[in-house]
């Protein structure tokens, strides 16, 4: 353990550690299985000693690589996603999920790509979804930059507090960050079920 220990110090104090932390995030962007939030939070954890590195910086450079790796996704989405959709045929029920998907991502376009940040696979399908529907590049980057901001604060924040609270103990603070981070995943995924499942009674009674 101590020498687990003493090589996750020596790489969050050296000076690359941003590098790694802006590469993470921004593949993680759209493949989920790159540990970006738990990179962040790890930064975030050895941070609290006020040394280094800086939680500012960590914060700054996630939301960077996050911001970044979104686009990536978005406009994978808009290159072969829009193209597919295109192709299929008229009252199909794929191009009738594709037609649903355009006019929820067009009415609430800024809410669900938001609070799709904090699930790992659900941003990836929510950007790609939204590049093949053509949402607004614009738009697309407001509501993203929001979504970073507030999801690199989040583990941030997490590590952060963890930190302080585990002192002596940084794996601890670090175990703590990310079973607090897969809490708020799983309270948010179960949200979005019983809204679903609401949403499908009542259509069921009309």
């Amino acid at each position: 353990m101590e020498a687990l220990l003493d090589l996750l110090r020596q790489l969050v104090t050296s000076p690359w550690v941003y590098l790694l932390i802006f590469g993470l995030t921004a593949v993680d962007a759209f493949f989920p299985a790159v540990p970006g939030e738990a990179a962040v939070i790890t930064a975030a954890v050895f941070a609290a000693d006020g040394a280094h590195p800086n939680l500012v910086a960590v914060i700054a450079t996630a939301a960077l690589g996050a911001l970044i790796g979104d686009h990536i996704s978005y406009a994978i989405g808009r290159g072969g996603g829009a193209n597919r959709l295109a192709r299929f045929p008229h009252g199909s029920r794929r191009r009738a999920s594709s037609e649903w998907a355009r006019r929820a991502v067009d009415r609430r376009g800024g809410l669900i790509l938001t609070t799709s940040r904090y699930l790992p696979g659900g941003r990836t399908a929510v950007t790609l979804t939204m590049g093949a529907v053509r949402y607004p590049r614009r738009s697309f980057l407001l509501y993203d930059g929001i979504a970073t901001t507030t999801w690199a604060l989040y583990c941030g924040l997490l590590g952060y507090f963890g930190g302080l609270a585990f002192e002596r103990h940084p794996i601890k603070g670090i175990l703590a960050g990310i079973g607090l981070s897969v809490i708020v995943t799983l309270g948010i995924e179960g949200v979005r079920w019983l809204r679903r499942r609401a949403h499908r009674r009542a259509a069921a009674r009309y």
